[in-house]
C-alpha cells in the first residue's frame, strides 16, 4: 500500500479500513487543531494522479461518544449536499464529504478503541488563523449565516449533544461558582476582581436559555465553534467556501454562532493579552460580520433573534471568561497553559471585552438595526 516508510503505523492501519483510491504515497500531521489528531494522506491513483484525504483520530476523552458524533456529521453533511445539488452548488467543495469504510461505516474503531474517520481533502483552499481584513470577516459572517439558512429546516432535535451544555451559560456559571467555593488549589485570592466581575453579571447568564425555554427563540442546528479558522477560503477568489470542524454541531441558538464569532474575531487584542488596554470591541469588524451574517441568513432569523444578536456576543464572551476562570481555579485541568496564570489572563481578556461591549451597547444595537 505504501511507497515509502511511514512513521504513523496506527494511522496507516486505519487508512486501510476506508474506501480510498490508489496507493498511499505520504502521510503527515496536518493543521493546527488542538483536539483531534489530524493527518494529510496523499494517494497515487492508477492513472498517476494524486488524491488527498484528511484522516483524523477523534479525541474520545472530550467527545465521549464518537459514533453519535459521526451520526451528526453524516446527517448534516448529507443534508447540505442535497441542498447544494438542488441549488447548483458544488457539493464536493462546499461541504465536508465523509469517506466510508470498506464496510460502509462512517468511522473505524481500532483494537485500542481509537476512533478514526476520513474526509475528502478540499483542494484549492486555505484557512485564516485570524481576521486579516474586514472583507474576510464579512465573508466569514456570510458563510456562517448561510450555514444557518441551509439548515433552517433541518430537525435540530434529531442531533445529539456531543458535549452536553456546551453553550449553556447558566450551567457554565454553576460550574464557575462551584470552582470558587471549592478553591481546590488555593487560587481564588489571586482572582478576586475577576470573580466579582463574573458574580455581578449572574442575572444575565440565563437570558438566552430563558428565551429558548419560553419559545421566544427557536432551536436550530448550530456549529458552536465559529472561529474564522473553521472556514475554508477559496485560494483563487478569496471567498469563504466551506464550513469545517463539525464535531460540535448540535441543537442550539443562532446567537451562539454569531456571538462566538464576534468574541473571537472582533477583539482588538489576543485571547490571552496581558495588556488589557489593547483589548476592546472593534465596531468596524462587528459591523462587517453582522452585515455578512444577516445577508447569509437570508431572512431565516426571527425578529427576536436579530434583536438579541448583541446579547449573543456578550454572553458568549462572558461564558468563555467563566470557563477560563473556572479552569484557573481548578488548576488548569482543561485548557492547555503555557505560562503562569495563563487561564487567568485569558479570563481577564474576555471580561475586558464584555465590559467594552457594555460601553458600546447602543452602537452595537444600531449596527444590527442598520443591517436588518
Amino acid at each position: 500500500m505504501t511507497e515509502e516508510n511511514l512513521n504513523y503505523p496506527g494511522a496507516e492501519e486505519a487508512l486501510r479500513q476506508f474506501a480510498v483510491e490508489g496507493c498511499l504515497k505520504e502521510i503527515r500531521p496536518y493543521g493546527n487543531g488542538h483536539i483531534n489528531d489530524t493527518y494529510l494522506a496523499v494517494f497515487r491513483t492508477k492513472n498517476g494522479e494524486e488524491k488527498r484525504y484528511i484522516l483524523q483520530r477523534m479525541n474520545h476523552n472530550i467527545f465521549k461518544n464518537p459514533p453519535l458524533l459521526m451520526e451528526n456529521v453524516v446527517g448534516v453533511t448529507d443534508y447540505l449536499r442535497k441542498m447544494l445539488q438542488a441549488q447548483g452548488g458544488d457539493p464536493a467543495r462546499e461541504t465536508l464529504n465523509v469517506v466510508r469504510t470498506v464496510g460502509g461505516a462512517s468511522y473505524y474503531e481500532d483494537a485500542g478503541h481509537n476512533f478514526w474517520r476520513v474526509f475528502l481533502f478540499v483542494e484549492g483552499t486555505r484557512c485564516l488563523e485570524k481576521v486579516e481584513s474586514a472583507r474576510d470577516f464579512r465573508d466569514g459572517g456570510a458563510a456562517f449565516g448561510n450555514f444557518q439558512k441551509m439548515l433552517a429546516e433541518f430537525p435540530a432535535k434529531q442531533l445529539h449533544e456531543t458535549i452536553p451544555n456546551f453553550h449553556n451559560t447558566p450551567s457554565r456559571f454553576r460550574d464557575f461558582r462551584k470552582a470558587v467555593e471549592e478553591d481546590r488549589v488555593g487560587r481564588a485570592a489571586l482572582a478576586g476582581p475577576e470573580i466579582q466581575f463574573a458574580l455581578a453579571r449572574e442575572a444575565e447568564a440565563a437570558t438566552l436559555t430563558d428565551l429558548l425555554d419560553r419559545g421566544e427563540l427557536p432551536l436550530r442546528v448550530t456549529h458552536n465553534d465559529t472561529k474564522l479558522n473553521n472556514i475554508l477560503f477559496d485560494q483563487t477568489t478569496g471567498r469563504a467556501l466551506c464550513i469545517i470542524d463539525l464535531d460540535t454541531v448540535m441543537p442550539g441558538l443562532s446567537l451562539y454562532d454569531f456571538g462566538d464569532s464576534i468574541r473571537f474575531g472582533a477583539n482588538t487584542g489576543a485571547e490571552d493579552e496581558r495588556d488589557l488596554s489593547r483589548v476592546e470591541l472593534d465596531l468596524d469588524l462587528f459591523d462587517a460580520f453582522t452585515e455578512g451574517f444577516l445577508k447569509g441568513c437570508g431572512g431565516k432569523l426571527t425578529q427576536r433573534e436579530v434583536e438579541m444578536l448583541p446579547m449573543g456576543a456578550k454572553l458568549m464572551t462572558y461564558e468563555c471568561g467563566l470557563r477560563f476562570l473556572a479552569d484557573f481555579l481548578e488548576g488548569d485541568v482543561y485548557f492547555k497553559v503555557h505560562r503562569e496564570n495563563h487561564n487567568l489572563d485569558r479570563a481577564r481578556t474576555q471580561f475586558k471585552l464584555v465590559a467594552d461591549m457594555e460601553k458600546k451597547w447602543a452602537q452595537m444595537a444600531s449596527i444590527v438595526e442598520k443591517h436588518c
